[in-house]
């Protein structure tokens, strides 16, 4: 369960990051509705870091749970 949560959590951050750098939701273009997103540069901006933070974050399927504390 932790694994899945993981992968849902890191596909919704990189989602924010391609709308942070592109104005485009991944997302809605796949599961249907307007995929194109309009948005002011500090909200790109804050996209973008969430989204860099999903890349950090698959660092965690290498990671043992019981050796972490």
């Amino acid at each position: 369960m932790t694994k899945f949560a993981l992968t849902l959590v890191i596909i919704g951050a990189l989602n924010w990051l391609l709308v942070g750098l592109f104005e485009w939701d991944l997302v809605s273009a796949l599961l249907g509705g307007d995929s194109h997103r309009e948005s002011s540069v500090l909200s790109r901006i804050v996209y973008t870091i969430v989204g860099l933070c999903g890349l950090v974050c698959t660092r965690f399927y290498s990671v043992d749970r019981h050796s972490v504390r």
